[in-house]
């Protein structure tokens, strides 16, 4: 029996025999071409092709999985008409005079790379759905047939590299669970995985070339482990859990649309984390209480130019309407010179996650920021909307952010543009000087929203996207659990809300730990809101502040989780 540890990226325990996807690597050679406009003609014949495969899989994908995961491929279909996809590739053959397969490669990865290297793992995922665009184009162009996916027999677990949104669309019924060595739990695999209800472990790296065929697996998604060819015993140990769990999630979703209120009633509310319009859906599906992250970047990422106030606008108005009276916590603009955008002139730094990003970059550029501000104060009168400023680091870039805002009501108001009276306005407690500051900026603001991704990786100093210090970075850990304890004493001596929308918010193992610290809210993927209010019923607050006073003087993350797990 041997153990390996990964991430978690679809709750749940799994039991099934190893069966690998192994993808060929196309070796891609670059020829100088005399007659472009036959690459060109090879080129768009590839990206209809590409386009009827990828109509026919979003229809199969809505029949199996419903609308919300089929959105998905709307996407990719967008790719393949892109401007800054597709049309830098037609540029390439025609000024560079380049043949389209190394065309195909070099831009896929290109862009591919720019959107993995984003300090957001929202859109680090989107990365995988541009490489799942480029190589079947690729593919297509080299005339490759992919794997087969109907050789994956029912109770199998999925062992590959990498797995995209298109592979996991296709697995059949009755696939056990997934592990690869690659991806993170915000991939559109992962999202798939836990919408099918298929346990998930990722990032296992080079270790994952230890499984061979036929080995069988004990995958735990909640832990983000796998145990290679268990002992009878470890079995059936495992067996029993897979039964509990199943009623347990019945038992969520049919209690879904209830309050998460705790045992000696203490309400929390359990909000959604949307990053495009795709997820509104699903998030009202699942009973959220509103809109606890609502990320814009993709209104510039999808597009090759700067949103136009009206695109903005438009976008904002519909997630507003769609959630009506319920909070939607809209995050203002998080871009740097980390990413590539080809209509923008964003220098390269060195370091960009440590640098001109977020409100910095929008208060440095107050045309483009104010463009955003007057975007959703007019769609303010729509909905119940909250404004977030990113990445706040000290009092001077609140109370300009808050400037700016205000410049931009008095425009409108002057203007006859009718803007909501209401509006509060809070901050994201992601850089370690916010949180220990808090009792300063608690005084600025309205609320506070801890985003523990990045606290967690400015705090333990490990890139989360990085393999080998990945085992470093846990939300749990109590230098981290610390920042979030004095951040929610500020809030609550200010009198003000204070929530989290981090990954740690959607585990319901550390619901008593983080009820405990203080946390009025908890923001998380719409697909774990069932759970997460499952958890929060069978808290005592009372009780949890003891728990949470103990997990803050544990040594590590692990030592807090076993802590926490003490009272699951």
């Amino acid at each position: 029996m041997t153990q390996v540890k990964g991430v978690g990226a679809s709750p749940g325990l799994a039991i099934g025999r190893v069966i690998w996807w192994r993808k060929e690597k196309p070796v891609v050679e670059t020829r100088h071409v005399d007659e472009p406009e036959k690459e060109l003609a090879k080129l768009q014949k590839a990206v209809e092709q590409a386009k009827e495969q990828i109509s026919k899989l979003r229809e199969t994908t809505a029949e199996r999985m419903g609308e919300e995961e089929a959105a998905v491929f709307d996407a990719h279909l967008a790719f393949l008409d892109d401007p800054s996809f597709t049309g830098e590739m037609r540029n390439r053959i025609q000024t560079q005079q380049k043949n389209a397969e190394a065309v195909c490669a070099e831009v896929t990865q290109e862009m591919s790379g720019m959107l993995a290297s984003l300090d957001d793992e929202y859109m680090q995922a989107r990365a995988d759905d541009i490489r799942d665009v480029g190589n079947r184009l690729l593919l297509l162009l080299l005339g490759k047939t992919p794997f087969d996916p109907s050789l994956l027999e029912p109770g199998s677990v999925v062992v590959s590299e990498e797995l995209t949104p298109s592979d996991t669309a296709q697995f059949p019924e009755g696939i056990a669970g997934m592990v690869t060595a690659k991806g993170s739990k915000t991939a559109h695999a992962a999202i798939m995985a836990r919408t099918l209800g298929i346990p998930a472990v990722l990032g296992l790296g080079a270790a994952i070339e230890k499984l061979q065929d036929g080995d069988i697996l004990i995958i735990d998604g909640d832990k983000g482990e796998i145990t290679v060819n268990p002992s009878a015993e470890e079995e059936r140990v495992a067996r029993e859990q897979i039964e509990k769990q199943k009623k347990a999630r019945e038992q969520a979703l049919a209690e879904a649309a209830q309050d998460a209120v705790t045992k000696d009633g203490k309400r929390i509310q359990v909000f959604a984390n949307i990053g495009s319009l795709n997820d509104v859906d699903l998030a009202l599906k699942n009973h959220a209480e509103g809109v606890g992250l609502f990320r814009t970047e993709f209104l510039y990422l999808e597009n090759d130019h700067w949103p136009t106030e009206e695109e903005q606008y438009q976008a904002y108005s519909k997630v507003l309407k769609a959630f009506g009276t319920k909070p939607v916590v809209i995050r203002t603009l998080d871009i740097g010179g980390d990413k590539d955008l080809p209509y923008a002139d964003l220098p390269k730094e060195e370091n960009p996650f440590l640098g001109h990003r977020a409100i910095r970059y929008c208060l440095a550029n107050p045309d483009i920021f104010k463009t955003q501000l007057r975007a959703l104060l007019r769609a303010s009168v729509h909905g119940t909307l909250w404004i977030m400023f990113p990445m706040i680091e000290n009092l001077s870039e609140v109370r300009a952010a808050k400037a700016l805002l205000d410049e931009c009501k008095n425009e409108l108001k002057q203007e006859g543009i009718p803007v909501s009276d209401s509006i509060p306005v809070g901050i994201m407690i992601e850089v370690p000087a916010a949180a220990v500051t808090a009792d300063l900026l608690a005084q600025e603001v309205d609320f506070m929203s801890i985003g523990t991704n990045d606290l967690t990786q400015y705090t333990l100093a490990a890139d989360r996207g990085n393999e080998q210090v990945a085992h470093l970075y846990d939300a749990a850990h109590p230098a981290v659990l610390r920042l979030v304890q004095m951040t929610c004493q500020a809030a609550e001596k200010a009198g003000i809300i204070v929530g989290m929308c981090g990954e740690l918010a959607g585990d319901p193992a550390m619901a008593e730990v983080l009820i405990g610290l203080g946390l009025h809210e908890l923001s998380l993927s719409a697909g774990s809101i069932p759970e997460v209010k499952q958890a929060v019923r069978r808290v005592d607050a009372k009780a949890a502040k003891s728990l949470a006073d103990e997990a803050v003087r544990q040594e590590d993350g692990d030592q807090v989780r076993k802590i926490a797990g003490r009272r699951t």
